[in-house]
């Protein structure tokens, strides 16, 4: 049995120590804002927040995050960071397909709590594991740059 914290809820599962975090989410417990992308970590659309920190779910097992706290985006919104961050979001129109928002969200949100008012090559650094197939990144980082200063 495995047991996660995830949103400030407790679950426990009964599936393999090995399987993905992404699939827990999705397919066990029912959260299916995470996207699945390239399987690889390469993409970035299965970013969630493990203990904070930005973690692509597609390659880290469930074993990993147990005892430590689980953020998906349904849930970034209750900080004040995400709050400020899915606002710019709407603001400068990031949006296209929309498949790769969750993740890039996500890093975004893991930047921001870490640092309050980053340079656009830190922002470029923190980013750049997200892949916008529509090519949105430019309005991604004024839309980080406008929630540093909300």
């Amino acid at each position: 049995m495995i047991e996660l914290n995830v949103n400030g809820n407790p679950y426990q599962l009964d599936v393999a120590e090995d399987m993905p975090i992404l699939w827990a989410l999705r397919d066990v417990i029912k959260l299916t804002g995470t996207k699945f992308g390239c399987g690889a970590a390469l993409c970035g659309a299965c970013t969630v927040h493990v203990d904070g920190s930005p973690t692509r779910s597609c390659v880290t097992p469930v074993s990993d995050a147990q005892g430590k706290k689980i953020t998906t985006i349904e849930a970034v919104g209750e900080s004040e960071v995400g709050q400020k961050l899915q606002y710019a979001w709407h603001e400068q129109d990031v949006v296209q397909c929309g498949y790769c928002q969750s993740g890039q969200i996500m890093s975004a949100a893991a930047l921001l709590s870490e640092n309050k008012s980053p340079t656009d090559e830190e922002i470029d650094n923190a980013m750049a594991g997200n892949v916008c197939r529509c090519g949105t990144y430019s309005r991604i980082r004024e839309a980080i740059k406008q929630a540093a200063k909300a």
